[in-house]
């Protein structure tokens, strides 16, 4: 197959097939990932590598990369700003392009009058260990004029994936018959050594990365050989740093057919008594169409939530149905739910947070921040 006929489009079957497993299947670390994506869907080496070149190219998919668990990397939260309507556009540039701390930038809006429904600008936000994370938020805030901010840091997650291609069939209702794993946030410190390999393996992957022994020129970059490079990358899977080799779709924009991933994007909130967001969360992670699951603290202007979730679909009413098939599966447990509410996701850029500190530094210099005014 030439590269001019190669197909780039997520509708193809091949390529769903590959996305299929691409998306969020391949948990850890993997010396040779394409091969694995093509030995789970029984196609060549040669034949996946071609088509997530096409699709790359064509910007279908987004980013190819291996994700980190940067929660056990960096401080972070979810953050909500309530910032005047004159001022919102420009507060949005700013973190999606000149604050790479900031990740998810998304505009949100749910029912007027509703707990919170001020914040309409929301972030993902995390800064490299050694750096103050209310902090940042602040000198952020005023910079963009916001008039209050809110910080949820996740205690607890209970599911993290995204496989958008995958999750388009999911009926209402569908769960797995184990509850979620709970995975527990703590920072984790690394050796200059280890820094230098997570450098070299968080970055994208250009086109013409996407081939067999991929992580040879990584290794390089990092300065060791590759036998050593992917043991501190195992062994940083056994440490819960690592998160998996992923391709992220463009699942909010529409691609160059006019195809989209994704319409809407769903931010679920709960509140559960106290001493139950643990057991929420796991029967949250249950639920196939979440893509993430986790216990933050939101506080009274939010109705005291403290349980949320994410989903994504091309029908907001069949993601309300998905909704009240888990407030449904929630009461079938008996965890009592005082206060619910879905916050819709509008315009939005996705980015991961960067992690390192060499670049949280060079980020102030550009600023004029002094870096040790914003340390811990």
């Amino acid at each position: 197959m030439t590269a001019t006929a190669v197909p780039s489009g997520i509708d193809d079957p091949v390529n769903a097939r590959v996305l299929s497993v691409a998306e969020d299947r391949l948990a850890g670390f993997y010396r040779e990932p394409f091969a694995e994506i093509a030995g789970r869907i029984g196609l060549a080496e040669d034949d996946v590598v071609v088509r997530l070149r096409a699709m790359l190219e064509s910007c279908a998919v987004r980013r190819i990369r291996q994700t980190l668990l940067a929660t056990n990397l960096a401080p972070g939260a979810l953050v909500a700003w309530n910032v005047p309507a004159e001022r919102l556009d420009a507060a949005f540039q700013f973190m999606a392009q000149d604050d790479p701390f900031s990740g998810h930038v998304v505009l949100r809006s749910t029912d007027p009058g509703s707990p919170g429904a001020a914040f309409r600008l929301w972030t993902t936000l995390k800064v490299p260990q050694g750096f103050s994370l209310e902090r940042h938020a602040q000198w952020v805030g005023k910079h963009v004029g916001a008039m209050d901010v809110r910080l949820m840091p996740a205690r607890m997650l209970f599911t993290l994936g995204v496989g958008h291609v995958r999750r388009r069939t999911i009926e209402p209702g569908s769960r797995s018959d184990e509850p979620g794993q709970v995975t527990e946030v703590a920072v984790t410190e690394l050796s200059p050594l280890e820094w230098r390999v997570v450098a070299a393996l968080k970055r994208e992957f250009e086109p013409n990365e996407v081939r067999p022994n991929p992580w040879a020129s990584r290794a390089a970059e990092a300065g060791v050989f590759i036998d050593e490079f992917c043991a501190i990358a195992e062994e940083l899977v056994r440490r819960g740093v690592i998160g998996r080799f992923s391709a992220f779709l463009e699942h909010v924009k529409p691609h160059s057919d006019g195809t989209r991933v994704t319409r809407y994007n769903a931010l679920f909130h709960w509140a559960v008594p106290p001493g139950k967001q643990e057991a929420a969360g796991r029967e949250l992670g249950r639920h196939e169409i979440m893509t993430h699951a986790y216990w933050r603290e939101a506080g009274p202007d939010f109705g005291n939530v403290n349980v949320m979730g994410v989903a994504h679909g091309t029908d907001k009413d069949l993601l309300m149905r998905h909704k009240a098939a888990i407030d449904e599966h929630l009461a079938d447990a008996r965890i009592k739910v005082s206060y619910t509410n879905v916050f819709w996701g509008g315009r939005s850029e996705i980015k991961p947070s960067e992690i390192l500190p060499d670049a949280y530094r060079a980020w102030c210099k550009s600023h004029r921040i002094d870096p040790e005014s914003m340390r811990a």
